[in-house]
């Protein structure tokens, strides 16, 4: 997983891009999920790997790379399935009897969205074992 020290803020040419994680399951902030970040020109374009970060003790991603001119699609990819696997790891510690299958039903979550230039885009991600959802969130 590559980082990036770069803040993400808009410009009258660029669009930017914040994200968080909120675990559902227990309400909390998702600690150390992976996030990657991508962004193309263009309905037809190829995706550009921007780099990522992995979120924070409050659940957020506060130095995603900044999108480059002309970006018009955004690519957010989540790996859940390692903040899954710790989380259910350290549950068996505590309580050997619970254990679980193991299996994660969604190992990853990719959000797709467009942008316009001189917007900021918060993405939440409400997660949980066995669904998700997302908005545009202030």
């Amino acid at each position: 997983m590559s980082t990036s020290t770069s803040t993400s803020t808009s410009t009258s040419t660029t669009a930017s891009v914040s994200t968080h994680i909120l675990d559902t399951s227990v309400g909390r902030p998702a600690v150390g999920v992976a996030v990657q970040l991508a962004a193309r020109s263009g309905r037809d374009a190829h995706w550009q790997a921007l780099g990522g970060s992995a979120t924070d003790a409050d659940g957020r991603c506060r130095d995603l790379p900044a999108l480059p001119e002309g970006t018009t699609h955004v690519r957010l990819d989540f790996a859940v399935e390692p903040y899954f696997e710790k989380k259910q790891a350290d549950a068996q510690q505590d309580a050997p009897a619970n254990r679980d299958s193991g299996a994660v039903f969604f190992p990853e979550v990719a959000i797709t969205f467009a942008v316009r230039p001189g917007e900021h885009y918060h993405v939440p991600l409400l997660l949980n074992p066995f669904g998700y959802s997302v908005y545009r969130g202030s």
